[in-house]
């Protein structure tokens, strides 16, 4: 039996560096046959996945060996933490490694979402001439960026829009004054939907976080304001989002996690105006991909080795 079970995809390098090293499955489609799974972990001592493979419950009842899991991202909320530590089991999440990536993704869709001018290929294409309609975009240069959550990715994030001209805010419980100057000014979350014209969210989803973007907390968005999320889906109402577009009281979103993933086919969103919808993919580039999947890689093989 394989003592190192990877279920969901990886960079072919760092795969053939533990096959070099380890006996390795390796069999990125395996997270959806969950039998299959079970059984291929009855003897491993370590396992690999990003965000779909749950480990907790069943999982863990039958992977007995189980002595780490290397997470192929930063989000923890499919891995079932006390469970793991009540049995000795380590996990390893990639930690900055697809930093760049989502803060790329944040700006780019943030330009995208105010500018409203990039959808017209088509029109234009068949001749079509909306020069009027499309000239009322507006520049990310002396905007507001608010981002809830001011952790590593976020701190990135505010880089690279401060870089363009934006003033950044931030909201985070966890961080003060005494953290390190990013240039951000540090306020309040009822402050920051006041004043930003973007508004990206960077949090985990916990119980506390859970539908913190309710209705109520969306109408207090500034009018016109556009909201970015890839940090986890459940942290914002999608239905109340979609009818806030839909209204005109939001200027636009980009959601790269849902409540439930893959995003139904009737979900509300689907008719929701100067929306941008992705699949979970914000912190997945080649780059990125390549060094989260080499950081594990070594993470685990010094985990066996020393």
């Amino acid at each position: 039996m394989a003592q190192i079970v990877i279920c969901e995809f990886m960079d072919d390098q760092a795969v053939d560096y533990l096959k070099g090293e380890f006996d390795t499955l390796y069999d990125p489609s395996l997270v959806d046959r969950p039998d299959e799974l079970n059984a291929a972990l009855a003897q491993a001592a370590a396992l690999i996945v990003r965000n779909r493979t749950q480990v907790r419950g069943d999982l863990l009842a039958h992977a007995t060996q189980l002595r780490v899991v290397g997470r192929l991202g930063v989000g923890l909320d499919n891995i079932d933490l006390p469970a793991c530590q009540e049995r000795n089991i380590n996990v390893i999440p990639a930690t900055g490694a697809n930093a760049q990536a989502v803060a790329e993704y944040v700006i780019g869709t943030a330009m995208v979402l105010l500018r409203g001018a990039y959808r017209s290929s088509a029109q234009v294409a068949a001749g079509e001439w909306p020069r009027a309609a499309l000239s009322q975009g507006c520049e990310l240069g002396g905007k507001v960026l608010g981002l809830v959550g001011y952790g590593g990715i976020g701190q990135l994030t505010a880089r690279l829009a401060q870089a363009l001209g934006m003033r950044v805010l931030a909201s985070d419980p966890n961080v003060d004054a005494r953290a390190p100057n990013t240039g951000a000014d540090l306020v309040g979350l009822d402050a920051l939907l006041e004043r930003a014209d973007v508004v990206s969210l960077h949090l985990p989803l916990t119980d506390e976080t859970r539908n913190l973007f309710s209705r109520q907390r969306l109408l207090a968005m500034k009018r016109g304001a556009v909201l970015v999320n890839t940090a986890r889906g459940g942290i914002v109402d999608e239905t109340a989002l979609a009818e806030l577009l839909e209204s005109g009281h939001l200027g636009g979103a980009a959601l790269d996690v849902y409540t439930n993933e893959p995003l139904p086919a009737k979900t509300p969103l689907a008719s929701a105006p100067n929306l941008i919808l992705t699949p979970h993919i914000a912190g997945v580039t080649v780059e990125s991909n390549q060094r989260v999947s080499s950081m594990i890689a070594e993470r685990i093989a010094e985990f066996f080795t020393h």
